[in-house]
């Protein structure tokens, strides 16, 4: 009874080892966050803008997708649609390095 028992706690000790191994590899391997900020901006709607090509200018920047940064616009800016119109402004969020 007592070699079952001391077998089953190695076996235990093993398992957390490589679960701990594995899952601070994984940390590891994540890329490193840029020392970057997210700022906010107001900025003047010009002649053919579009919250597409705004998203297509910030979004990168901030590793979102167009999709996602142009609903983030819509509701930092209490937008229903996706109609803006040139010399209105809007908020926008932007990244820059510290």
């Amino acid at each position: 009874m007592r070699r079952i028992f001391l077998a089953a706690a190695i076996v235990v000790m093993l398992g957390f080892g490589f679960c701990g191994s594995a899952l601070m590899n994984s940390m590891a391997q994540e890329p490193a966050a840029a020392d970057a900020a997210v700022y906010y901006t107001s900025i003047e709607i010009g002649y053919g803008d579009s919250l597409w090509s705004i998203a297509q200018r910030y979004a990168p920047a901030l590793g979102l997708s167009a999709e996602a940064y142009i609903d983030c616009l819509k509701r930092m800016n209490h937008l229903e649609d996706d109609t803006i119109h040139e010399g209105r402004y809007l908020t926008v969020m932007y990244s820059a390095a510290r």
